[in-house]
């Protein structure tokens, strides 16, 4: 087992058990339900409330004259007879009463609604559940994974180097949900479910709480089931305006707790998880939109308000890169990349079965550039190996010397900062596959990807390269940029032929050397001219997607 290194445990540390997000009654993959965000752990309680039992609240005049009384209609700032910074005064260290957690809610509600400039249409339902009650419940969604379901999720975390064959995709992500969620939103209920380490369960702080009723707000005005997110790009896309309209504003609700506003703080009785517990390639992955998302937001408030945000929800980022570089926003749209199944003998392209009633699931991945830079950042700390592509700061952001709590990791990477656009397909062995009782690894991808420049493909294909030597590949044929690579040991025990075309890389992953010829026959071997191009829309394959509502989202 390889020790970690220092800065990787303290960010690790500092986002520990800090996890929140939407979803929609269940997972769908491995994009969906809640996942991490950076949520300090509260430790005292805020001056004038969590002082004195009450059955309401205890408005205190202020010195510039404040009227706390409850106005003639609905005003912004204001709901259910409380105003946002008005002090409520509770015993909370057994639990909050019926009556002290609908106040608690109310003012919370008016707090969000004063820092987002938006109004809430209706009360949102608050559960609070320990986290057995999590773990048994809503971890492991109520989906039907069909086994072409399975085999195409498996695949797709194999290509990223973040999941091996010997492990089971869908079980490790809902073991790193299970360990780490503090609460979600679910669309399909209107409803917030809050993840308590109390046994019983306590309402302990007002942060999740705020994120998640920022995410009650965001649908019951934009009604988060209307957006489609077909693919682990788009997810991470849209996530980057949800999720990062969220967390932004849960940070201007944590910056005024303590000072102009009391909030409800009660010291922690143990943790969600941690850096031990959890997968930390797929928590890279899932963490995008907490830790890019923000700073996407900050950007666009500050250069046109709330306004320019709400009009956001008309027209979200189309890609993970527009997140990372807020200026790209509807100015770089992504490559529509299309591919032409080449796929020869034994090897059929793999359709997923979407696993709810009423949905479609398209037959292709799309990882983006927050994907692939979750694939050079696992290996920083992956168990197998005691190498790595690039070190731990070139993947953890610092603020005065110390991890940045707001903006923790950084997927600006060297080798994936050129991204345009990416497209790949899943084929399956079905007779290999037979004949063992699934036991062999009977898989294989071709992943195309176009890139801003020649020089930025190229540049993807030595990392990559350096991706394949870390996981102990051995060249077979080619040069730096151009090769053939076998990775002879678990869990990625391979063979990958790289070509670099242009602006184009394609990567053929198959189970041996002469399985990549039947996978997609060789065409820079064969003298064939290539006949895909860098847009279009492939083989026909559905582009529709799952809404927001029945993916989840985190």
């Amino acid at each position: 087992m390889r020790t970690l290194p220092a800065l990787l445990v303290v960010a690790l540390v500092v986002l520990a058990g800090c996890s929140t997000g939407f979803t929609g009654g269940g997972p769908l993959g491995d994009d969906a339900a809640p996942t991490p965000t950076a949520t300090p752990t509260p430790t005292d309680a805020g001056p004038g409330d969590g002082e004195e039992p009450t059955d309401g609240s205890t408005p205190t005049p202020t010195a510039d004259g404040f009227d706390f009384a409850d106005p003639a209609e609905d005003r912004l700032g204001w709901e259910g007879g409380y105003w946002y910074n008005e002090s409520l005064a509770y015993n909370a260290s057994d639990g909050l009463n019926e009556t002290e957690r609908r106040a608690l809610v109310a003012r919370s509600m008016a707090r969000v609604e004063h820092l987002r400039e938006l109004e809430f249409r209706e009360r949102v339902p608050i559960r609070v559940i320990n986290r057995s009650t999590y773990q048994s419940q809503y971890a492991g969604g109520d989906a039907n994974h069909t086994a072409a379901f399975r085999t195409f999720d498996n695949a797709k975390f194999e290509s990223l180097f973040l999941i091996g064959e010997d492990r089971d995709s869908l079980n490790v992500q809902n073991s790193n949900r299970g360990s780490n969620v503090l609460g979600f939103y679910s669309p399909k209920n209107d409803s917030i479910v809050v993840v308590s380490e109390s046994t019983p369960p306590k309402l302990r702080d007002e942060l999740t709480l705020g994120h998640e009723l920022t995410h009650a707000l965001q649908d019951q005005v934009y009604n988060l089931s209307n957006y489609t997110r077909p693919t682990r790009e788009t997810y991470n896309a849209y996530n980057g305006l949800f999720e990062g309209d969220s967390h932004y504003t849960e940070q201007l609700y944590r910056q005024r707790c303590g000072g102009e506003w009391n909030c409800l703080s009660l010291p922690s009785e143990g943790g969600a998880g941690g850096g031990s517990d959890i997968h930390f390639g797929v928590y890279f992955l899932n963490f995008f939109p907490y830790s890019d998302g923000p700073p996407f937001v900050r950007h666009h408030r500050d250069a046109g308000g709330w306004d320019r945000v709400d009009a956001m929800y008309d027209d979200p980022p189309a890609s993970s890169e527009q997140v990372i570089y807020p200026e790209k926003y509807g100015e770089d749209q992504p490559t529509n990349v299309s591919l032409t199944d080449r796929n020869e003998g034994v090897w059929e392209r793999v359709r997923p079965e979407p696993p709810r009633e009423g949905q479609t699931r398209p037959a292709y991945a799309s990882l983006g550039q927050s994907g692939m830079s979750a694939m050079f950042a696992y290996t920083i700390a992956d168990p197998y190996n005691r190498s790595a592509v690039d070190g731990a700061r070139e993947f953890i952001n610092r603020d005065g010397g110390q991890v940045d709590r707001q903006d923790p990791f950084n997927y600006d990477l060297r080798w994936t900062s050129g991204w345009d656009g990416d497209r790949m397909h899943i084929y399956r062995n079905g007779t290999a596959a037979a004949e063992t009782n699934g036991s062999t690894n009977a898989t294989a991808y071709v992943w195309k990807s176009v890139w801003d420049s020649p020089e930025d493909a190229r540049q993807f294909a030595r990392g990559y390269r350096l991706l394949l030597e870390h996981w102990k590949g051995e060249r077979i044929s080619g040069d730096r940029v151009e090769y053939v690579y076998a990775v002879d040991r678990l869990p990625f025990e391979d063979a990958f032929r790289v070509r670099v075309d242009g602006d184009t890389v394609v990567i053929t992953n198959a189970p041996t050397v002469d399985d990549l010829e039947e996978v997609r026959p060789d065409l820079v071997t064969s003298g064939v001219t290539a006949d895909d191009s860098g847009s279009g829309s492939g083989d026909g394959s559905s582009d529709s997607g799952e809404t927001a509502a029945e993916m989840g989202a985190a």
